[in-house]
Parts: C-alpha cells; sequence; structure tokens
C-alpha cells in the first residue's frame, strides 16, 4: 500500500461492516506471519477476530526500510498505521502490538487519542529498553538479554551482506534454534517454522536503527495523552521486559493493567496463543473461560490467515 511517506505491505481481511479495525502489529524479528498463531487460536475457539489489518511494519517483512528523515521514527510508523486503517475505510481501532510492534501501539494511542479504542500489549519494550539504549553500561544489568544482543546486532548491521551470511549459517547449522532460546520458555517445543521466521525476519539493521529510535523518545510526555484502556501480558521468563516496566508504564497510563503469563517468554501469543487471547482482548475473558487453555503439541508459525 503507497502511503504519503512510505510504502507498507498489509494483510487486511474479515471484513464486517464496522468502522472498528483490529490491528496487530508485530515486534523486531518480525513480520505479519507472527500472529498466525493467535489467529488460529481465535479460529479454533470459534472467536474468529474480525475487520484485520496485518502490516508488516516500514524495514520489516515485505515492507521497505523508509528513507533517512522524517520518515524513520517512532511517530512516522505510528502515523503510517493510522493511515493504512483510514485509507481502508476505518475510523476507529483496536490495536495489539509485540515488542517493538507494542512501543508503536502506545505511540498511536497517543497521538490518536479519539480513534484508539483500546491497546494490547504482548511483551512490549518500553522503558527498560530505553534505558538500556542510553545506558549500555550502567542499566546492563536491568535487561542483560536486550543489553548483550545490541551490540551484536549493530555490529551484523555493519558486516552488511556478511552479518546476512552470518545469521543464514546460524539457521542451517541449528545454532541459531540455541541462541534463540532464551525468548521461550519452552524451547524444545519450537516448531522448525518458528525458528524459520527469525532467520528470515531478523534484521540487523532494522533492529539497531529502531533501538536508536526508542532511545531518543520521550516516553513520559507521549504516553501520559494515552486515554483508552490498555492491557499488557508478558512471560515470567522474558529477558527483553523488567519487572519494573509495569510500575512505570500504570505511573503515565491511567487505565492499564497488567499480567504476567507463567510458563511463557518473550513470545507469549507463540506459546500460549489460547491464554493471550483470554488475557488480552477485550470482551474476550468471559467468553474464554469455559476453553481449556491448551497448547498444541509443537508451536508454528505457518497457519494461514484467510
Amino acid at each position: 500500500m503507497r502511503l504519503s511517506r512510505t510504502t507498507v505491505s498489509v494483510r487486511h481481511g474479515r471484513r464486517t461492516g464496522s468502522t472498528t479495525a483490529t490491528i496487530l502489529l508485530h515486534g523486531a524479528a518480525g513480520s505479519w506471519t507472527t500472529w498466525t498463531p493467535l489467529l488460529a487460536a481465535a479460529d479454533a475457539s470459534g472467536l474468529a477476530l474480525t475487520d484485520l489489518i496485518i502490516p508488516d511494519l516500514p524495514g520489516w517483512g515485505d515492507s521497505p526500510f523508509p528513507a533517512d528523515g522524517p520518515s524513520r521514527s517512532i511517530e512516522a510508523t505510528a502515523a503510517a498505521v493510522a493511515e493504512i486503517a483510514r485509507a481502508l475505510g476505518y475510523t476507529s481501532w483496536s490495536v495489539i502490538g509485540h515488542s517493538l510492534g507494542g512501543f508503536v501501539a502506545l505511540e498511536l494511542a497517543a497521538c490518536e487519542t479519539r480513534s484508539t479504542a483500546f491497546v494490547g500489549l504482548v511483551s512490549a519494550t518500553t522503558y527498560s529498553v530505553i534505558d538500556t539504549v542510553r545506558h549500555p553500561v550502567a542499566r546492563f544489568a536491568a535487561l542483560p538479554g536486550y543489553g548483550a544482543l545490541l551490540p551484536v546486532m549493530r555490529a551484523l548491521a555493519w558486516a552488511g551482506r556478511h552479518g546476512d551470511v552470518l545469521i543464514r549459517l546460524l539457521h542451517r547449522t541449528n545454532l541459531l534454534r540455541l541462541l534463540a532460546a532464551p525468548l521461550f520458555r519452552r524451547p524444545q517445543l519450537l516448531h522448525e517454522s518458528v525458528v524459520g521466521a527469525l532467520a528470515t525476519e531478523l534484521r540487523p539493521h532494522a533492529f539497531a536503527v529502531a533501538s536508536d529510535l526508542a532511545g531518543g523518545y520521550d516516553a513520559d510526555r507521549s504516553w501520559s495523552r494515552i486515554q483508552c484502556a490498555v492491557r499488557a501480558v508478558q512471560g515470567d521468563a522474558d529477558i527483553f521486559v523488567a519487572h519494573t516496566d509495569a510500575a512505570r508504564l500504570h505511573a503515565v497510563i491511567p487505565r492499564f493493567e497488567h499480567t504476567t503469563m507463567p510458563g511463557t517468554g518473550h513470545f507469549a501469543h507463540v506459546e500460549k496463543p489460547f491464554a493471550t487471547l483470554r488475557h488480552l482482548v477485550p470482551g474476550l475473558r468471559g467468553q474464554l473461560c469455559g476453553i481449556p487453555i491448551v497448547s498444541p503439541p509443537s508451536i508454528t508459525n505457518s497457519a494461514p490467515v484467510e
């Protein structure tokens, strides 16, 4: 989809005639496909999500990296999401974001207070990531997983094509699965498609740029403008979200709720999609209470979206 400042690849559908969209925003090293386990879980429960908009954020998936300048910012990314929704005929939206997508979802809610009805966060990378980017040595202990990853991603970005070759080599030798294991609570259950998606979607340059943009972002000033309800979940083994993040979000967002999900890491919507739905999606808590929250024997990222 060609927008005013950039071009974005967008999956959308399941229209009902409603003017309110459900927007799903992926995280870093991701694309629209990260949401297929959650969508499959909703379908299996008879609670299919409708009026879907699932973009590949600029620089990720099939969306080209934005040019340097005003179009390369957290604010510009959120504005692009709003432009997509309006171009598709929607006037309001509920937005769910994972990791970096949660950061963008909060900015969208802050700059579009009238149009944003609800924000759901899955392991949103917020204050602790901002602090780590700004003070990588002093704040390393607060988020060591991210603090260790960031210089590696910057080095891979500097290496250019050689960095991409190294990522593919790590995948072929199964070392990428080992390196990605800390992101999940039960890495032994990961379907190969999940690891394959990480190998494909890992973009060191985009990751480094997004981190730098987060480090320059005034979160308190922006997120204090949010008026809608914000409901967040994070895994009890999440290495990219500090335990202090929830309290700091609650201090600036009046209608903030938080749940820690046992048995999950940074990808609760992949490891436990049913439980994520129960805790996160407005109106589904009571409907899902009678449905067993059971994960499939293997975790896949390749379920079709129709």
